[in-house]
C-alpha cells in the first residue's frame, strides 16, 4: 500500500502542530487544508508545502482523491465535518472532544458505526512518552494488582494567551482537560463504574470552571482520583504540561514527577528512570511533552486506517470517555455520585 492521502480540515492554532507531526510519520500525504479563511487555510498550506487549500470543505472532498480527513477546527465544526465525510464514505481523524453535547457525540459514532465508516479520535494524551512508561510497568505486573491512583494536571501556565477562547466556554476545564484525563484513567483501568465530582471558577473573568476534583469507580476496582486546575495561583506545579501520577498497588507503586521521571517503588527499592519526550523542532517549548505525544498517536491511528493494527482511541471507545466528562458535569450540579451505564 503507497502513501494514504488526506486533508487537514481546519487551520488554527493547534493545526499547525498537527501536520508538522503528521509529516514526521511516514505512510501518509497531506495534499489540501481546508478552513473558512482561506487566506489561513493558504498560509498553513504553504508553510508546510502542502499543495492545495480551500475555503469549503464539501468542494474540497468532491475535488480532491482523498483517502481519509484529519479534523482541527473548533468544537462546533466537529461533529458537521465528521457527517460530511460520513456521507462519502470517507474515513476520519477528529480532535477532542467530538462534540459539547452529550446527544451530538451518541449520534456522530452511531452514524459512523451504522455507515460502517472508520471514525477515530486524536486522543493524543496517553501517548506522552512517561505517561506510556507508567503503561508499561502496569501491564509488566510489577507493582501487582493496582487498588488506588491519582491524576493530577495542576498548573499555572497562561492557558488562555494561545487559546482565547476558553474564557468564554460555558463549560471548560473537564471539557477541554477532563477529556484527556478521563481517557487515561481508562487507558491504565478500563471502564469506569462511577463519577463524583466538585467544581470551582477562580477566575473572575471567565465562564466555565477552572478546577475541578473527580472520583473515579473503576469497575475494576480502583479508586482514582483527578485533579485539574488552570487557577494560576503561585502554589500551582509549574511542569506544564506534564501530568503527574501515582499508582499504588500490592506490591508496589508507579509515581511521575516534574522533568518526565518515572519512579518505581517495589519491594527491591525504587528504580528512577528519565522518559523524555522525541524532541521536534516545529514543537512549541512550553507544549513540547504534549506536542511531541502526536507524532505516536498518528502514527497508532494511521496504522488502523491502512488495516496495519487498531486504533486505540476510535469513535466507540472515546464515546466512553465523553460519557465520563458528561457524568462529571451532571454530578457537579447534583451534588451527587453519578453510576455510568455499561
Amino acid at each position: 500500500m503507497g502513501d494514504l492521502s488526506f486533508a487537514m480540515i481546519g487551520a488554527g492554532f493547534w493545526a499547525q502542530y498537527q501536520l508538522a507531526a503528521w509529516q514526521q510519520v511516514p505512510g501518509a500525504r497531506c495534499v489540501a487544508v481546508c478552513d473558512q479563511d482561506q487566506a489561513k487555510a493558504a498560509r498553513l498550506a504553504e508553510r508546510y508545502q502542502v499543495p492545495r487549500s480551500y475555503s469549503d470543505a464539501a468542494t474540497m472532498i468532491k475535488q480532491e482523491s482523498l483517502d481519509f480527513v484529519d479534523i482541527v477546527t473548533s468544537i462546533p465544526g466537529h461533529v458537521p465535518m465528521i457527517e460530511l465525510a460520513i456521507s462519502h464514505q470517507l474515513p476520519s481523524i477528529c480532535q477532542k472532544p467530538l462534540d459539547a453535547s452529550r446527544e451530538a457525540c451518541e449520534r456522530v459514532v452511531r452514524k459512523a458505526q451504522k455507515a460502517k465508516v472508520p471514525l477515530l479520535v486524536h486522543e493524543n494524551w496517553r501517548w506522552q512518552a512517561p505517561l506510556r512508561r507508567v503503561k508499561e510497568v502496569l501491564e509488566s505486573g510489577a507493582i501487582g494488582q493496582p487498588f488506588r491512583a491519582r491524576i493530577d494536571m495542576i498548573s499555572g501556565f497562561d492557558v488562555y494567551a494561545n487559546q482565547p477562547n476558553l474564557r468564554t466556554d460555558d463549560r471548560f476545564i473537564i471539557a477541554d482537560m477532563g477529556c484527556h484525563l478521563l481517557d487515561l484513567a481508562r487507558c491504565y483501568f478500563g471502564d469506569i463504574e462511577t463519577v463524583y465530582c466538585r467544581t470551582q471558577r477562580v477566575h473572575p473573568d471567565i465562564r466555565g470552571e477552572d478546577v475541578a476534583t473527580i472520583l473515579l469507580g473503576m469497575i475494576s476496582g480502583q479508586s482514582v482520583m483527578v485533579n485539574m486546575a488552570y487557577a494560576e495561583t503561585p502554589l500551582e506545579k509549574e511542569c506544564f504540561p506534564e501530568t503527574l501520577v501515582f499508582i499504588e498497588g500490592e506490591r508496589g507503586s508507579i509515581e511521575t514527577t516534574p522533568g518526565c521521571w518515572v519512579h518505581v517503588t517495589t519491594a527491591e527499592g525504587t528504580h528512577r528512570s528519565r522518559v523524555l519526550p522525541q524532541r521536534s523542532v516545529w514543537a512549541d517549548p512550553e507544549y513540547a511533552v504534549a506536542q511531541a505525544s502526536m507524532v505516536p498517536c498518528i502514527r497508532n491511528l494511521l496504522a488502523a486506517l491502512r488495516h496495519e493494527g487498531e486504533a486505540e482511541t476510535h469513535g466507540k471507545d472515546n464515546l466512553k470517555t465523553m460519557q465520563a466528562v458528561f457524568a462529571a458535569y451532571d454530578s457537579a450540579a447534583s451534588g451527587q455520585p453519578i453510576r455510568m451505564v455499561t
